[in-house]
């Protein structure tokens, strides 16, 4: 993925505001929605683990800054080789996203573009918003002055979803295609898959398929074989 997005990029469908199951996470949804839509809103720092929904917020908010009429950029340095010419190459955007800068951490040349880009940013007034699997004061920077820097951005670690909010989301999303999601399906589905919510409705759209495809109930025996088809 190159570093500037395209103006006719289409965003993940659902990686949108409204596709957002806030549960605990309710004031960081709010933040960041503020911060892509109102000038002069607080800079945003996302923390927490892996499937939390921070690539999640940082996609609806790139979708809702460029809905307003912003240009955007997003940066997912964990799937950047040249952080330094990435972060160096950022330019003339009014919302930059950066997610994963924790890989930046031990890179000095990488952190002093990344400080570099903060202040620069700070003095053309382009939000900024950023993800990390910690907090700043836990990132294994050597350069104090960006930990300082992340650290004044308003910070929120996500928290996942509860097992039973994530099966009511689950529930909730099957009865909109037309589906009936039965407890004993539901038992099985999350003893057997992982229970990150955007690959359980990954799964959801391919079991929709699959039973259209097959005119049969969602049950644990289709469950089964879809799942020991699909690998």
């Amino acid at each position: 993925m190159t570093t500037q997005l395209p103006l006719g990029l289409r965003w993940p469908r659902r990686q949108r505001f409204e596709h957002f199951h806030a549960g605990a996470n309710a004031a960081a949804l709010a933040a960041v929605q503020a911060l892509a839509t109102q000038p002069g809103a607080p800079w945003v720092y996302l923390s927490g683990a892996t499937g939390g929904g921070k690539s999640h917020l940082l996609m609806a908010a790139c979708q809702a800054a460029h809905e307003a009429g912003h240009t955007v950029q997003y940066l997912p340095m964990k799937n950047l080789h040249e952080h330094v010419m990435a972060l160096r190459g950022v330019a003339g955007s009014q919302f930059i996203a950066l997610d994963d800068i924790d890989v930046l951490a031990g890179e000095r040349e990488a952190e002093h573009a990344l400080f570099d880009l903060y202040n620069r940013a700070r003095a053309e007034g382009t939000a900024l918003i950023f993800t990390a699997q910690v907090v700043p004061a836990q990132l294994n920077l050597s350069l104090p002055d960006l930990r300082s820097r992340l650290g004044a951005c308003t910070q929120f670690t996500l928290k996942p979803l509860e097992d039973g909010e994530r099966r009511e989301v689950l529930r909730r999303q099957a009865a909109l295609r037309g589906i009936e999601l039965d407890d004993t399906v539901l038992d099985w589905l999350f003893a057997r898959y992982a229970r990150d919510l955007g690959a359980l409705l990954d799964l959801l759209d391919r079991l929709d398929q699959a039973s259209l495809a097959a005119q049969r109930r969602i049950t644990v025996p289709f469950l089964r074989t879809f799942l020991r088809e699909i690998g």
